[in-house]
């Protein structure tokens, strides 16, 4: 036999209040004298009471819901901003709602309908790019989007973007003074607008400056991804000494390449320069000169912009921070 769930209106006759008065002693702001709300917290508590959030959502067309829309959540830097911007809707009073997606914008489509049929009231898109008629309707249907390192603002959205493209030209500059003569950019092939715009920072600064590139480029932006290319650029005759990684995790393979498979010593023989500043770039065995995402501010700027009313800034750029450990040579 199924247990009947204690309702709103079986509070208010332990109590003996109205239905009105548990509503509003359960709703943050309203108004209920001291002696009433404690009445109602003490027949709730004895009977097991929980507030049905989603059923009083259907009455306000406020579910307190978030979509969250990812990708390679067990990515380091994806867990950490997962991370941050799950703690913060939680001190906001909200849910999140994580939808596993791959890097195609089919797949995100697919997660934003699922994120409109669970009424929620916000999306924040991690990967992919929905489609436009798709942002339309749920903007039409009062959804506050979100998009994070994505490629154009559209209206009524708030992209969040990194400085990439300057970050990728600061790391030119920082291997060009640690003296590296043959430089290499080790990239993947998600082609992402936050990777495609730090190799094109870094490979516009070296061609300004007139300084050939290596460039290796495939696979996901995965450790064994930078084994991979770190093997390929490293066999090659004319070898590298500095090689940009645009993340952390292929960064890591790079070095483990240069140091098991070439019997190389970084940063004696190879300066490596990371992006992201995972927890393993800290780790000894790497001590990886880096860029920090500033994944604390992404959420902050994420989250706040959900409780405001009406179109929300259409981009906002968060500039990253070097991070200077020791496989970049000084």
């Amino acid at each position: 036999m199924v247990k009947r769930q204690v309702s709103a209106r079986d509070v208010a006759e332990a109590a003996g209040v109205s239905r009105t008065a548990v509503s509003r002693a359960f709703t943050p702001g309203a108004s209920v004298s001291p002696e009433t709300r404690a009445k109602i917290e003490a027949a709730a508590e004895r009977l097991g009471y929980q507030v049905n959030h989603l059923a009083r959502g259907l009455i306000t067309a406020r579910t307190g819901l978030v979509a969250l829309i990812a990708a390679e959540m067990s990515t380091p830097y994806r867990a950490s901003l997962l991370a941050a911007l799950t703690e913060r809707l939680q001190a906001a009073g909200k849910v999140g709602l994580l939808i596993n997606t791959d890097r195609s914008d089919d797949s995100v489509t697919l997660a934003l309908r699922q994120a409109i049929a669970y009424r929620t009231d916000a999306a924040i898109v991690l990967s992919g790019m929905p489609n436009i008629s798709l942002t339309e309707t749920c903007l039409r249907n009062g959804m506050h989007l979100v998009l994070i390192n994505r490629d154009e603002a559209r209206s009524g959205t708030l992209l969040i973007r990194v400085d990439d493209d300057l970050a990728g030209r600061q790391a030119f500059a920082a291997l060009h003074a640690a003296g590296c003569k043959r430089l290499a950019l080790a990239n993947s092939g998600a082609g992402t607008p936050s990777l495609t715009d730090r190799a094109n920072g870094f490979l516009g600064a070296a061609r300004e400056a007139g300084i050939p590139v290596l460039q290796e480029q495939g696979g996901p932006t995965s450790y064994q991804t930078g084994l991979d290319l770190g093997t390929r650029l490293l066999a090659r005759p004319d070898r590298p000494d500095g090689i940009f990684c645009v993340t952390d995790l292929m960064a890591c393979g790079v070095m483990d390449a240069a140091r098991q498979r070439f019997h190389l010593e970084v940063p004696r023989d190879l300066s490596v320069l990371g992006f992201d500043d995972i927890e393993q770039a800290g780790w000894e065995g790497y001590a990886l000169t880096t860029f920090r995402q500033p994944v604390e501010e992404i959420a902050r700027t994420a989250i706040s912009s959900l409780g405001q009313e009406g179109d929300t800034p259409g981009r906002v750029t968060l500039p990253t921070r070097m991070i200077w450990r020791n496989s970049v040579g000084r």
